[in-house]
């Protein structure tokens, strides 16, 4: 137990509060793999957020002296990190996604999937921002992937299914805060069970693709993430992404792409389709199976979809 009153006398910058956040959070063996990188960036972050200052505050002020309020208010956020393993975003009730500011809770993953570079870029590797006028985003949680991409393509529409209603408050929440009411369209479905039958320009998602074995092996701070829904897809992990694989095609324009994420679960995938070309993206800024086909190639491979789905079932 943090006895915040004895260490609030002895630290007096943020400076100082960064320092020993730093340690603590590695000495506690806490899990960084939730949108924040390391140890310093989540101290920095949290303590700043404790002083209702922006994330980009200027390390310059970092020798600014705290009030005894304001080291309490840090300390608050630090011992919920340190003793119950809590992640930085479900603390603070916000996380960034592609330069945006999003609400979450334990209703729904923490934004970080590597599309978030993809959205920036427009995809335009594969297709021609001016074409893209709808994009469908799968098992949104809580919205940051369609949000993102309201921004990214602004003339487009979009629309957003998860099958939680849970996770689709959290997203009613972003959709209001970003003024996207008439833009993105929210949607209860399991995958394209109740997505209208129309041509979309960008299939994009994000689905659970966690192995059973691999759900036993994670950090605690992923017990506070909605996993039974949210990550766990099966003993492959394919569990979502095979149906999605499947009925695609019956969902994407002529000049369409899909963009799938399915993590570690890449091998997984490649042996159970060795003969599909799938593009692996290769992030600039780090991250991993994210995959891209073409409509024509999703049609293509349609029925080595159907018989993997039919082998694991």
């Amino acid at each position: 137990m943090i006895n915040k009153r004895e260490i609030a006398n002895d630290l007096i910058t943020i400076r100082d509060f960064v320092r020993w956040g730093t340690s603590q959070f590695n000495a506690a063996g806490l899990s960084f793999v939730q949108g924040m990188p390391s140890a310093i960036d989540e101290a920095v972050y949290l303590c700043l957020s404790a002083l209702h200052l922006p994330p980009d505050f200027s390390v310059e002020y970092f020798d600014c002296v705290l009030t005894m309020d304001e080291r309490m208010q840090v300390l608050n956020l630090f011992q919920q990190r340190i003793e119950q393993h809590k992640p930085a975003a479900y603390i603070t009730n916000e996380a960034w996604f592609s330069g945006l500011s999003f609400f979450v809770d334990e209703r729904v993953l923490i934004p970080r999937s590597p599309i978030a570079e993809l959205i920036q870029q427009q995809f335009s590797f594969w297709i021609d921002p001016q074409q893209v006028d709808s994009i469908l985003d799968l098992c949104t949680g809580s919205g940051c992937i369609a949000i993102a991409c309201a921004y990214a393509f602004e003339h487009a529409s979009v629309d957003a299914s998860d099958i939680s209603p849970d996770a689709l408050a959290v997203a009613e929440i972003n959709r209001r805060d970003h003024g996207l009411e008439e833009r993105l369209n929210l949607i209860e479905s399991t995958i394209f069970e109740n997505i209208p039958a129309k041509r979309y320009d960008i299939i994009v998602s994000n689905p659970p693709y966690v192995t059973e074995a691999e759900m036993a092996a994670l950090p605690v701070e992923f017990d506070f993430e909605p996993g039974s829904l949210a990550l766990a897809a099966g003993v492959t992990g394919m569990d979502i992404v095979l149906p999605m694989l499947i009925q695609a095609a019956d969902y994407l324009s002529e000049h369409g792409i899909l963009v799938v994420e399915v993590g570690y679960s890449q091998n997984e995938l490649e042996q159970l389709l060795p003969g599909v070309p799938f593009f692996w993206v290769d992030f600039e800024y780090g991250g991993e199976g994210v995959f891209v086909l073409t409509a024509e190639q999703v049609v293509e491979y349609q029925p080595q979809f159907k018989q993997a789905f039919a082998e694991l079932s």
